[in-house]
């Protein structure tokens, strides 16, 4: 599968995990960004709908 761009910080999310008592595995940072990537275009084209150019709370 193609690299992402990060949009998240493994090492946060890894910490996170682990207080959660889980190891994360290594494409669960990849699949979260690619996520994050899905959840930030939905709120931008709401975002245009609305005739806005800024992403708001309520868009996401």
């Amino acid at each position: 599968m193609a690299k992402v761009e990060m949009l998240v910080v493994k090492s946060k999310v890894r910490e996170y995990a682990k207080k959660k008592k889980v190891n994360l595995g290594g494409d669960a940072a990849d699949a979260l960004s690619r996520e994050v990537m899905r959840l930030v275009d939905r709120a931008v084209e709401r975002a245009k709908a609305n005739r806005r150019s800024t992403v708001k709370g309520r868009d996401i």
